[in-house]
């Protein structure tokens, strides 16, 4: 967890990323959003697992660098995964390539976590292909503004009397 804290302190991205707090993982860090689950999944876990478990590094024993590699190579499946759903374009090339990593994440997830059992959000994340096909990219029609708008409406002041505000001057 350190080294991902290290990565999101030590990279500089462009202003356009939307930061991720520094001490993600504590429980002052509050809770993540999507868009910064977004940014975490595809700019700094993959800088800070290949800095820890890719090629170079030094492990213990070739049995344990070999495991990692193969943990390495799941997660950036689902990094790839997410990166091309998360394109301003799509083709059908690009969504091809979406539900195969997907796939390929899928299938090799109880191999790499034994324990680990398919849930129906990964059923879900499947149709992300026919959603591509038939909406166009995701960035195109996802939710991350109206999470933006429910944080900020979340944070007003308010009496808790729903209703009261309407009802001021419609009699």
């Amino acid at each position: 967890m350190q080294r991902i804290r290290d990565v999101i302190r030590d990279t500089a991205t462009p202003s356009w990323i939307n930061s991720v707090p520094y001490n993600f993982g504590d429980a002052a860090a509050g809770v993540i959003k999507a868009d910064e689950w977004r940014t975490l999944s595809t700019i700094y876990l993959p800088l800070a697992l290949v800095s820890i478990w890719g090629e170079g590094t030094s492990h213990p024993s070739t049995d344990i660098a070999a495991q990692l590699r193969r943990v390495l190579d799941h997660s950036m499946a689902l990094v790839c995964a997410i990166t091309l759903a998360c394109t301003k374009t799509t083709s059908l090339a690009r969504a091809t390539a979406f539900r195969d990593y997907l796939a390929t994440y899928i299938k090799n997830l109880q191999d790499i976590l034994p324990g680990a059992t398919h849930r129906p959000n990964q059923h879900m994340a499947m149709h992300i292909y026919d959603f591509l096909r038939l909406f166009g990219p995701v960035y195109s029609w996802w939710c991350f503004p109206f999470e933006r708008l429910i944080g900020q409406l979340q944070r007003m002041t308010n009496n808790h009397k729903f209703g009261k505000l309407f009802s001021l001057g419609c009699d």
